[in-house]
């Protein structure tokens, strides 16, 4: 599986994907630090796979592996080649899933492009131009597809109604994984990567403090939550600094900083195997 991680400038994304991966990608203060997409391949835990490991000790086991790719942020106008634009969509198409990470925490000392925290608006502002970037998408192609079924082609009846489904609910605000389609209908997009299409988790990058257990507290969490809830789908609270800083140490030292910061398990497993 190939995972792409995704947010607004300077939220956090290269630091989540160092602590995934331990890939060293580039992290700092101050908007498109990242350009060209990292790439980290990671084994997903799976303590069952383990345990068959142990009781019937074959030669090897491979586990699972997800791919993860760090995109560079997107701004409000990115349909419209604002910012990075056409290049960050572009390699939004290529990943099956996406990560959406999502600031939860403030901090006068790290610059929101948006100026101020507000996750909803986030989570809105890159949904709509993944919305108008299908939409411009959906209405080059359906014309000549309503053409066809017009000239007597009943084989793309299917594709028609497919994509009359996905821009009506595009042009709504709504991303294409909110339409009714059936499993046929969805095929029909199998050579049309739709970003609003791909399944997304959320995850809020919390401070230090709530990550120790006071998340619950934090106004903004519980925002995106209710979001998040309203798509059918999950948010994972993590301080992505706190993982970052985790993913370097191993062992004993990664049990007793868990142990000092007051935290019962990294999020970055809990990441991995929800995908």
């Amino acid at each position: 599986m190939k995972l792409g991680i995704v947010g607004l400038p300077n939220v956090g994304k290269s630091t989540l994907f160092n602590a995934l991966t331990g890939g060293g990608a580039e992290s700092a203060n101050y908007p498109f630090c990242t350009i060209e997409p990292n790439v980290g391949m990671v084994p997903v835990p799976d303590k069952r796979l383990d345990k068959l490991a142990e009781m019937y000790h074959p030669e090897k086991y491979t586990p699972a592996v997800i791919e993860f790719v760090d995109i560079a942020g997107l701004v409000r106008g990115a349909s419209q080649g604002e910012g990075l634009g056409n290049k960050f969509l572009s390699h939004i198409r290529e990943v099956d899933a996406v990560l959406h990470i999502v600031r939860c925490f403030e901090d006068g000392n790290i610059v929101h492009v948006e100026g101020s925290v507000d996750p909803v608006r986030d989570v809105e502002t890159i949904n709509m131009e993944l919305i108008l970037s299908d939409m411009e998408l959906v209405e080059k192609r359906l014309p000549a597809l309503q053409k066809l079924l017009r000239n007597g082609d009943k084989a793309v009846a299917t594709q028609v109604s497919a994509f009359e489904k996905v821009l009506a609910v595009l042009s709504d605000g709504k991303s294409a994984r909110s339409a009714d389609l059936t499993e046929e209908e969805q095929a029909s997009f199998s050579d049309m990567p739709l970003l609003t299409l791909k399944p997304v988790i959320y995850v809020a990058n919390v401070s230090e403090d709530e990550a120790a257990g006071q998340v619950e507290d934090n106004p903004h969490y519980q925002a995106l939550k209710a979001l998040a809830e309203q798509e059918h789908t999950q948010v994972i609270p993590i301080c992505a600094q706190i993982e970052a800083e985790i993913a370097q140490l191993d062992g004993e030292d990664k049990a007793a900083f868990l142990e000092d910061m007051g935290i019962e398990e990294s999020g970055m497993p809990k990441s991995s195997r929800s995908t």
